[in-house]
This record gives structure tokens, sequence and C-alpha cells, in this order.
């Protein structure tokens, strides 16, 4: 099993961590309403990227819109430690694509 190494900050020294890939998926977003992820067993955060446009997500119950929710911009990465299946992604203009990296 190969695993990433990761140091986290505890005390002020750091631990280094052991975490493993839990699974990769890709989305193709639309512009009229928000995609959910579909996490696999033992996720526990998740690398996401937007690919090609910029999009907009929400993590508390309600659909994010093309004017509401947290931007991401194409290329950018967000390391999202919150509730993985409360996530939901709307594309801003057409050719949106996310891509997710599931690790626990």
């Amino acid at each position: 099993m190969s695993g990433n190494t990761l140091q986290k900050a505890q005390g002020g020294r750091f631990l280094e961590a052991v975490s493993f890939n839990k699974g990769y998926q890709q989305i193709s977003l639309n512009t009229s309403s928000a995609s959910s992820l579909t996490v696999p067993d033992g996720a526990e955060y998740a690398l996401i990227q937007a690919e090609a446009q910029n999009i907009r997500w929400r993590d508390d119950g309600t659909a994010p819109t093309s004017s509401v929710g947290m931007q991401l911009l194409s290329g950018a990465i967000l390391i999202y430690t919150g509730q993985l299946l409360q996530f939901q992604a709307i594309a801003l203009t057409s050719g949106a694509i996310l891509n997710v990296s599931y690790y626990g």
C-alpha cells in the first residue's frame, strides 16, 4: 500500500501522518444544476480542482448558483476537509470540470 506523508503542526512541532488514496472522480459540471460528490468509503478529505472554467461551491446543504457560493478559480486546488457528502458545485460557464482525489 502506498500513502502520502503529510506533516501536521501540533503544539509547535510537526507530526507525520500517512494518508491513503481512496479514489478519484471527474465531474463535468453544468450551469443549470449543482452536482454532488460520490464519496468512496473511508474518505476523510479531498483535493478538489476546477479545470477549464471557474466554479462555485457550497457545503451547507443548499445548492450553489452562478452568483452564490464560494468561487474556485480554474486551476486552483481546494484542500477540502469538511463534510464531503454536503459538497455541491456548479459551473459558472459551460465546459467546467471538477477533478477530485479522495484520501483517508
